[in-house]
C-alpha cells in the first residue's frame, strides 16, 4: 500500500473535540507505529439498505482519514451469497457518496481476497490449527458449550492433516452438499471467550456469487474473511462497533498465527435513536410485508429514506460529529436529528408559500382582471438566495384552518369582520363565509385595502395575523405527504413484537395542495421552507412538473430546543 505519513500535528484542527479514538491515534502516532500513517474504511456487508446508524460509522471513518491526512476504503464484506445481492452494493455506493466520503481507486470486496484467504485456510490446516469437521449446525452448538461451561471436542478434531487437506479441497470442488461438512479454527474449546471455541472458517454454499459467479462453493465466514482482509489493505485502525469486541481475540489469533499486518483494533457504541429500529432483518421485514413503501420510504431510517424525506447530508454529518463517539451504548433522542435538520435547512431552504388545505378567497374590491407583482426574500438567512416574483389577483387560497366563524380569545387569524395581513401583499378584512347546503364553508367574501401594500398602512395601525396565500389563477395543484414517526412508542421493541407499536398515523397523503407556481419545477435535492408549514422537499421518485409531489422533511416546532432550555432552568 501506498506511504501516507502524517506529522502528529496535521489532525490539530481547531474546534475538533478529542475523544478516545483519537487519543489511542494520537499515541500510536507519536510511537511512530504503522510507520505514521492513518488508514481507516467503512466496511459494509451488501445483504440490506444503510441506515443512519451506518451513517455514524461513516463519518467517524471518513473523518478520522481526512482529519490525519490519510486514507479511507470503501470495502463490501460480501462473503454470504444467500443474502447478499448487486442492488445492495449500488444503493450502499450511492448512499456513501452523498454522505460525501471519497475512497478515491480504494473500492473494494471481501470477494477479492477469496483465493488469498483460501490459501490461508490451507497454511492454517498444513500447520494443524484447523480441520475439517462434520458436525451440523446444530451439532456443532452443542459442542460449543456455555457461558458459565466450556465446550467438547468435536469427534473430528484430530483428523490428520492430508485427510483435511483432501477433504477441504472437496469441500472447495463442490463434492459435498450444503450443511454437511465446515472448516474450522483449532484453538481451545474450554476458553472463557466462545468465539475462540473452534470457531468455523468455512461453509459449504452452492449458491451463486453477485461477483465470483459459481466458481466457489465454499464462503469464508465473517470471522476468517473481515480481520485478513483489513491487513491485506493495510488498514491501520479498524474501527467496529461495541459487538465485535468479544470477536477481536479471535481476529487477533488469525492475524497472530498468518503472521501478517496487525490492524489495531477499536470499539465504540454504535447509534440508537428512539422511536428508531435499527435492526436489518427488522428493516427488511418491513419492507417484505408492505409496512412501508421500500427500503427508502421516508419514514425509514435508512439513508436514502433520510434523502428522501429531505435530510441534507450535511445535516447528518453534524448530527454524527455532536452525538460524538463512545464505548457505552446509550440511546439517542430522535428530537436532536430533528434540530440538527432545522438548523441545516434554516440556512440553506427558499421560503415559499404552499396552502395545503386550500380555501377560496375573493376580494370583492379587487379589480377582476388586475394582477400585481410583490418581491419577496428567498431566505432572510440568506442574502445570496436573492428574491422572487409573487404574483397577486382577485382569487386566492388561504389555509382553511386560518378561518374560523366562532373563534376563540386568543385566534388572532381570519374571522368574520376581522382584519390579517396577507404575507408581502395587503391587509385583507372577511365579510362574509359562503356555504353549500350542507352548512360547509365553501368561499370567503373579502376586502382589502389598496393604502396597506406591502404589509403597512398610512394610519400604522397593527393586525395581529399574517396568513401565507397563493393566487387561485396562478396556484398549482400539488400533493403533499406529511410524515410522522414510523413507531408510536419510544422503544419500539416494547411488548416484543415491534410490529403492534407502528404508528397508524405515520403517513397522510393531501391532495389539491396548492402551490406557488415555481414549485412546479421543483426537483429533489432542493429545500424549501413552506412558510408556517415546515420544510419540503420534492420526492424523487414520484414527483413530475405534471404532478408535483412534496414530502415534509420536519415540521418548524422543535422539539429539541424545548428539552435543551428546560433542562438549562
Amino acid at each position: 500500500m501506498e506511504d501516507n505519513k502524517i506529522n502528529k500535528n496535521d489532525n490539530e484542527k481547531p474546534g475538533k473535540p478529542s475523544n478516545f479514538i483519537r487519543e489511542i491515534i494520537d499515541r500510536d502516532l507519536e510511537q511512530g507505529k504503522n510507520n505514521s500513517r492513518v488508514h481507516t474504511r467503512f466496511p459494509p456487508e451488501p445483504n440490506g439498505w444503510l441506515h443512519i446508524g451506518h451513517a455514524k460509522s461513516i463519518c467517524l471513518n471518513y473523518g478520522l482519514a481526512q482529519d490525519y491526512n490519510g486514507k479511507f476504503n470503501l470495502r463490501f464484506d460480501d462473503t454470504n451469497p444467500l443474502k447478499e445481492e448487486s442492488s445492495y452494493v449500488e444503493s450502499i455506493i450511492k448512499d456513501v457518496e452523498w454522505l460525501g466520503a471519497k475512497w478515491e481507486d480504494r473500492l473494494f470486496y471481501a470477494s477479492d481476497y477469496f483465493e488469498q484467504l483460501y490459501e490461508w485456510a490451507i497454511k492454517l490446516i498444513k500447520e494443524g490449527k484447523a480441520y475439517v469437521d462434520d458436525l451440523n449446525a446444530e451439532e456443532i452448538r452443542e459442542y460449543r458449550g456455555t457461558l458459565t461451561e466450556p465446550g467438547k471436542n468435536s469427534p473430528f478434531r484430530d483428523r490428520s492433516i492430508e485427510e483435511n487437506l483432501k477433504l477441504f479441497e472437496k469441500m472447495k470442488n463442490g463434492d459435498f452438499p450444503d450443511g454437511s461438512k465446515v472448516l474450522r479454527a483449532k484453538i481451545d474449546m474450554a476458553s472463557g471467550n466462545i468465539n475462540l471455541r473452534d470457531p468455523v472458517m468455512y461453509r459449504i454454499k452452492h449458491a451463486a456469487h453477485h461477483r465470483t459467479g459459481d466458481k466457489w462453493c465454499v464462503y469464508p465466514s465473517y470471522d476468517w474473511a473481515h480481520g485478513q482482509s483489513d491487513s491485506i489493505e493495510g488498514i491501520t485502525h479498524s474501527i467496529c462497533t461495541l459487538e465485535f469486541e468479544d470477536h477481536r481475540p479471535l481476529y487477533d489469533w488469525f492475524l497472530d498465527q498468518l503472521e501478517v499486518h496487525h490492524p489495531r483494533q477499536i470499539e465504540f457504541a454504535r447509534l440508537n435513536l428512539n422511536y428508531t429500529i435499527m435492526s436489518k432483518r427488522k428493516l427488511l421485514q418491513l419492507v417484505q410485508e408492505k409496512y412501508v413503501s421500500g427500503w427508502d420510504d421516508p419514514r425509514m431510517p435508512t439513508i436514502s429514506g433520510l434523502r428522501r424525506r429531505g435530510y441534507s447530508p450535511e445535516s447528518i454529518r453534524e448530527f454524527c460529529e455532536r452525538i460524538g463517539v463512545a464505548k457505552r451504548e446509550s440511546v439517542v433522542d430522535i428530537a436532536l436529528l430533528e434540530h440538527t435538520l432545522r438548523e441545516d435547512l434554516n440556512k440553506r431552504a427558499v421560503r415559499m408559500m404552499a396552502v395545503l388545505r386550500p380555501l377560496k378567497v375573493v376580494i370583492e374590491n379587487y379589480p377582476e382582471d388586475k394582477v400585481e407583482e410583490f418581491e419577496a426574500v428567498n431566505n432572510p438567512e440568506d442574502e445570496s438566495a436573492g428574491t422572487r416574483t409573487i404574483v397577486f389577483t382577485r382569487e386566492i387560497y388561504i389555509e382553511r384552518d386560518d378561518f374560523l366563524e366562532d373563534p376563540p380569545r386568543k385566534f388572532f387569524r381570519l374571522a368574520p369582520g376581522r382584519e390579517v395581513r396577507l404575507k408581502h401583499a395587503y391587509f385583507i378584512t372577511c365579510n362574509e363565509a359562503v356555504k353549500n347546503d350542507a352548512g360547509e364553508i365553501t368561499e370567503l367574501r373579502c376586502s382589502y385595502d389598496p393604502e396597506s401594500r406591502g404589509g403597512s398602512t398610512p394610519d400604522g395601525r397593527r393586525v395581529k395575523g399574517t396568513l401565507h396565500w397563493v393566487s387561485a389563477e396562478h396556484a398549482v395543484d400539488a400533493e403533499v405527504r406529511l410524515f410522522d414517526r414510523l413507531f408510536d412508542k419510544e422503544d419500539p421493541t416494547e411488548g416484543g413484537d415491534f410490529l403492534k407499536n407502528i404508528n397508524p398515523d405515520s403517513l397522510e397523503i393531501l391532495t389539491g395542495c396548492k402551490v406557488e407556481p415555481g414549485l412546479k419545477d421543483a426537483k429533489s435535492g432542493e429545500y424549501y421552507q413552506f412558510l408556517r408549514q415546515g420544510y419540503f422537499v420534492a420526492d424523487s421518485e414520484d414527483s413530475t412538473p405534471d404532478h408535483p409531489v412534496f414530502n415534509r422533511s420536519v415540521g418548524l416546532r422543535d422539539t429539541w430546543a424545548r428539552i435543551q432550555q428546560k433542562g438549562a432552568k
